[in-house]
């Protein structure tokens, strides 16, 4: 997310904090160096120019010029501007439930903009907060619409309220609020159509809509990945529909950020979500606060706290910590973290939200290796897993053949096993929650 942007900013802020002293003219070359990386970024005109203006006002004054680290306080105003600029700190992500009714999320959108998958995610997102929510089909334009809404909402176990034979989405919108007051849900998310903004009668369709849900909040769904199209659709939009806020998707493939530094100063309606997977779980509240961190190569612990806690089986990284004090840990054990692990997203990205971390220029993580790696362990007996040492030239050569790899990568593989059982042999003399250095790399 956003990795071009950040790079650059990056290249920026390193020049600054490289030298000892700045003076206004120094200042003033770095934000017109800023302001390129934000066009080029495809951040709107407008917002560029206004953000830097007050950057400018803060940055260059007698408090920064005689400063002791100059550097530091040009990038401390930066975050502290562009986290106003998204929307400012804490969650967007405020909902408001009625006491004697269920509460109406609307979503509206261009037709692939993701609105159905979004739906969906966010049925499971607000079901973990132990919300009943009912999820309403009413797009009655795609074909297999229904459908489509119909496996997410089993797989998030949320029911779906459709009607195959409906031309009507008004009522089915009628029948569906109907249902949901009835049947005591907290939440009903209704699924519309999609629609461009420039058609008419799909427009004044999700009026009427709009109209009989009478929502609570209302939702537009924008493709992240089209930069300022997404704001001129969100102005297209709100001029016509009540939108209450957006939901950013295919943000993981993002690496801009045009669209969302832009929406909220240019429409005023805040971001809510971002879509950052395919996933069913790849979805998260917008943090102002967060999203400016990780713009700026800061990191966002809080968020990967977040993640692990909602993601991860804590008691199996409980019993996990005792088998590595008792020398215990097998390969099976590790082929459990790998799978553990990829329940948190790509790697690279969980790197990038630990703050200090940093992948070298061009660098990436191989998430290929860690699959060889997977299969290697997968091509096992139980009993290999358990005592690799008994596993000779040809047990190596058949495991090598079962997971698509080489013996070398088997060897490989079964030596930085053997280091780490090594290192593992230090851990019972390090003091409790913290781990020693120097662990191989798999």
């Amino acid at each position: 997310m956003f990795e071009d942007l950040t790079e650059r900013l990056g290249g920026v802020f390193r020049k600054m904090l490289g030298r000892g002293r700045l003076s206004e003219q120094d200042v003033k070359d770095s934000l017109r160096e800023i302001r390129r990386v934000l066009l080029e970024a495809d951040v709107n005109l407008d917002v560029a120019r206004e953000f830097l203006k007050t950057v400018e006002a803060r940055a260059v004054g007698a408090d920064l010029l005689h400063s002791v680290q100059p550097g530091q306080l040009v990038i401390k105003i930066v975050h502290e501007e562009l986290v106003k600029l998204l929307g400012g700190a804490g969650p967007s992500a405020g909902f408001q439930f009625p006491s004697n009714r269920a509460a109406v999320l609307l979503l509206a959108g261009l037709q692939g903009s993701g609105k159905t998958t979004t739906a969906a995610k966010l049925a499971r997102f607000w079901m973990k907060k132990e919300k009943r929510v009912l999820l309403a089909a009413l797009d009655l334009q795609r074909p297999a619409a229904v459908d489509q809404l119909e496996v997410l909402g089993k797989q998030v176990g949320a029911p779906v309220h459709l009607d195959r034979a409906s031309k009507d989405p008004v009522a089915l919108a009628k029948a569906a609020r109907y249902r949901a007051d009835k049947e005591g849900f907290d939440l009903l998310i209704a699924d519309t159509a999609g629609r461009l903004h420039v058609d008419e009668e799909l427009m004044k369709e999700v009026g009427r809509v709009h109209a009989t849900l009478e929502p609570t909040e209302s939702y537009l769904v924008l493709d992240g990945m089209t930069g300022q199209d997404a704001v001129a659709i969100a102005e297209s939009f709100t001029a016509r529909l009540p939108i209450t806020g957006f939901v950013l998707t295919k943000m993981d493939g993002d690496a801009r950020g045009g669209a969302a530094i832009s929406l909220r100063a240019v429409t005023g309606k805040p971001i809510r979500y971002m879509g950052t997977g395919e996933k069913i779980d790849g979805l998260e509240p917008m943090h102002a606060d967060r999203l400016a961190s990780r713009i700026l190569g800061m990191g966002d612990v809080v968020t990967l706290v977040e993640r692990v806690q909602e993601r991860l089986d804590l008691k199996k990284a409980e019993d996990l910590e005792q088998k590595l004090r008792k020398q215990r840990f097998t390969l099976e054990d590790f082929l459990g973290q790998l799978q553990e692990m990829k329940k948190l997203g790509p790697l690279e990205e969980i790197v990038k939200m630990i703050p200090g971390m940093k992948l070298p220029a061009g660098a990436n993580v191989d998430e290929r290796q860690l699959k060889r790696t997977e299969a290697i362990i997968q091509s096992m007996t139980r009993g290999e897993r358990e005592q690799p040492r008994i596993i000779d030239g040809s047990r190596r050569k058949r495991i090598a053949k079962g997971s698509g790899t080489t013996v070398q990568d088997v060897n490989r593989l079964l030596k930085q096993f053997e280091e780490m059982q090594t290192m593992l042999k230090r851990l019972g003399k390090t003091p409790r929650g913290k781990l020693p250095t120097g662990l191989p790399r798999f």
